[in-house]
């Protein structure tokens, strides 16, 4: 793969979400990402979060399995994991024994709570995470219950893109450095981290600690998706006042003085009244055809299947074909190291004669581990 991070090899220890989600990215962007399995699993080549790695089945209740495990960490830049806290440390590949072998690897841990604090070794989802960092308390309507946004913030945002991030910071630091260290990625921090602004606001006196009532969380009527009379959905951010005055201009508004009071939370529910009432005399195409690629801050609420065939994101071929399956393309993007097209998710443990080879194993050891059940 090509890209900012080629010539930097990762062990990613097999997982589920925001794991494999970092494991991901790091190989969209030129990493070479080497993936250790359970025998018997199974990757799908249509799974985005399994693209562009290599991947070698390895037993990991077998002493030699283990073995390979850390010879693979010892030729390697950085490796990820997302287990519970101490699952490493009884396999022995815990920080302490893999950076003595590699005093130059940076270590990732993705766990949902951290490496400690009272939750630590407790399960727990997304929803969890984010309920307990304060996010999911102002997602959701007015005086309704708090609505989970899929697993985007607590396991992808503020799990595996944050621990991606961290992984690039550690690798630089090594680089320079030679020292290699552990990053404890939570999803409890990351998802309060994504929260900074939100933080800021309510310091600053400029937002109320509830959901759905303030601009930015559908309390604004010029802050909010509408119905459309065919059933679709459009959205509008029009906050700065010319993209408000535009908005006001297109619709027919401006004359209407109701529309004057527009950062005074008392008319919101009033004036979103009326623009609910509006929207709903026209079809989605209709207003695309009236405000799409103006400064009102407006787009059409696209599906999933709609999406990828949006004449802006053809343009910028935001979405790709791998494996069969549409799949978002890599991103952002780099002038100087264009990334490739990842290729798909491979069969699990399909690489491991290669991978075994390339860390030193000859043919002989490569059979007998085989023979033994350690790589399957």
């Amino acid at each position: 793969m090509a890209g900012p991070l080629k010539g930097i090899r990762i062990i990613e220890f097999a997982g589920i979400g925001p794991g494999p989600f970092c494991g991901m990215m790091l190989a969209d962007h030129g990493a070479e990402v080497i993936r250790i399995d359970r025998p018997g699993g199974v990757m799908d080549p249509r799974d985005p979060l399994s693209r562009g790695r290599t991947s070698i089945a390895l037993d990991m209740k077998k002493p030699d399995a283990v073995q390979v495990a850390r010879d693979l960490c010892r030729s390697a830049d950085g490796m990820i994991e997302g287990y519970r806290p101490g699952v490493m440390e009884r396999l022995g590949l815990g920080p302490e024994v893999l950076l003595a072998d590699n005093p130059k690897l940076v270590y990732g841990r993705m766990t949902g709570w951290g490496q400690f604090g009272p939750y630590a070794q407790a399960a727990g989802h997304d929803i969890n995470y984010i309920a307990l960092s304060g996010v999911l308390h102002g997602i959701g309507r007015a005086g309704e219950k708090p609505v989970p946004p899929v697993n985007y913030v607590g396991d992808f945002g503020g799990g595996g893109m944050m621990l991606a991030f961290g992984m690039a910071s550690a690798l630089l630091h090594a680089a320079k450095t030679g020292e290699g260290q552990v990053i404890d990625c939570a999803m409890t921090d990351g998802s309060a981290l994504l929260a900074g602004m939100t933080w800021g606001f309510k310091a600053m006196g400029r937002l109320k600690d509830e959901a759905g009532v303030n601009m930015l969380d559908g309390g604004a009527h010029f802050y909010d998706t509408y119905a459309c009379a065919d059933g679709k959905f459009i959205s509008i951010g029009s906050i700065e006042p010319q993209f408000y005055a535009l908005l006001r201009e297109k619709t027919g508004l401006d004359a209407d003085p109701d529309f004057d009071a527009q950062l005074d939370p008392a008319q919101w529910g009033p004036l979103k009244d009326k623009l609910a009432a509006l929207f709903a005399t026209r079809t989605r195409d209709e207003w695309c055809a009236l405000m799409e690629m103006t400064d009102i801050c407006f787009a059409p609420v696209l599906s999933l299947a709609e999406a990828p065939r949006h004449p802006h994101n053809v343009e910028r071929k935001t979405f790709v074909e791998i494996g069969g399956a549409v799949q978002p393309a890599p991103a952002p993007r780099y002038s100087a190291t264009v990334n490739d097209t990842p290729h798909a998710a491979p069969q699990v443990g399909a690489d491991a004669d290669a991978v075994l080879a390339d860390i030193g194993y000859d043919a002989s050891r490569i059979g007998a581990l085989r023979d033994g059940g350690a790589v399957r």
